[in-house]
């Protein structure tokens, strides 16, 4: 069975919940290996061949951390050429379609980004897209070089299959190109304690009904409850009640978890665009017009003043 390459999104070690559902996409087209750079790689094996990768090559130098994405792609271009693998998969954040576009340049390869699926074809693998503002459901697969393939978070689901994950090191040459841009400085994420917006198993978002940035915290106490993350409208962005890392839309950040609810949003095409993929959506809204009504799965038409707190409450009894 041919290899398949995962890059793999860790922090000093610890592994991120989008590369774990690489490896479980992997595994439907091939034998995933797993390529682990920077400080900690090493210490990713354990948590990757529980997951089923049957390699894991590892490389470290300071280059990672000191400059811009290109070092990353050098090194997974190394990886492609030592392995010959039947596809390159790799995380689809902002970072990742970055070094994605690269290495397909690279490589002379096609890409595909933002998948949300993926399956074992005749001619290659075959991913699956939501395009034109989640409009349209689209299957491709790239006819040219090593198919390079961004996937979506939760796209599929975290699954156990260990495997051997053989620790292996990985030969990196860094080009001239390596350290063009340099890192200058760092400042830490401050943490609200809640899941990254766009990992995230459940969001909770508030729009332009929330009326006031003072009332978010109805949104993020039923955020809160569930263990969920926690978005906002373009509309509640631009009004200064939300920070702009947390809107979810077109121009915001894009989502597609297990489950959204939508609380005073109307749904214009803009937001649905960010949200549209989510398994299940449920809107809680006045206007029993609002075109969120057309997209959801479960519908509430009230007062969100009233109904998210009855929620909250509701969701904590239940908890125990």
């Amino acid at each position: 069975m041919a290899e398949v390459l995962v890059y793999v999104d860790h922090v000093d070690g610890a592994v991120r919940k989008p590369t774990l559902e690489l490896l479980t996409l992997a595994r439907r087209i091939g034998e995933p290996v797993a390529v682990a750079l920077g400080a900690g790689a090493e210490n990713t094996a354990a948590t990757l061949a529980e997951h089923g990768a049957v390699k894991v090559l590892t490389h470290d130098a300071s280059e990672y951390a000191d400059y811009l994405v290109v070092p990353k792609v050098d090194a997974l271009q190394a990886a492609v050429e030592a392995v010959s693998p039947a596809a390159v998969l790799v995380p689809s954040s902002a970072e990742g379609k970055e070094v994605a576009a690269r290495l397909a340049l690279r490589i002379g390869s096609g890409i595909i980004t933002d998948a949300v699926d993926l399956e074992a074809g005749d001619e290659g693998p075959v991913a699956t897209q939501s395009v034109f503002a989640a409009s349209f459901t689209t299957k491709s697969r790239v006819s040219t070089g090593t198919p390079v393939i961004t996937v979506k978070p939760n796209s599929a689901a975290v699954e156990a299959a260990p495997a051997a994950g053989a620790v292996e090191a990985l030969a990196v040459t860094f080009s001239a190109q390596a350290t063009g841009t340099k890192v200058t400085g760092r400042t830490a994420r401050e943490s609200t304690g809640r899941p990254e917006l766009t990992e995230a198993a459940i969001v909770v978002s508030g729009g332009r009904g929330v009326n006031g940035a003072e009332n978010f915290a109805i949104i993020e106490a039923l955020a809160d409850s569930l263990g969920a993350a926690v978005g906002a409208s373009r509309a509640a962005v631009d009004a200064g009640w939300y920070p702009h890392t947390n809107q979810v839309g077109q121009t915001g950040k894009s989502v597609s978890p297990q489950l959204y609810i939508a609380n005073g949003i109307s749904g214009a095409i803009q937001h649905r665009a960010g949200m549209q993929t989510s398994k299940t959506i449920v809107a809680v809204n006045k206007d029993a017009e609002a075109p969120i009504f057309d997209l959801v799965d479960y519908g509430v038409v009230g007062d969100l003043f009233d109904v998210v707190p009855q929620l909250t409450e509701e969701i904590k009894t239940r908890k125990g």
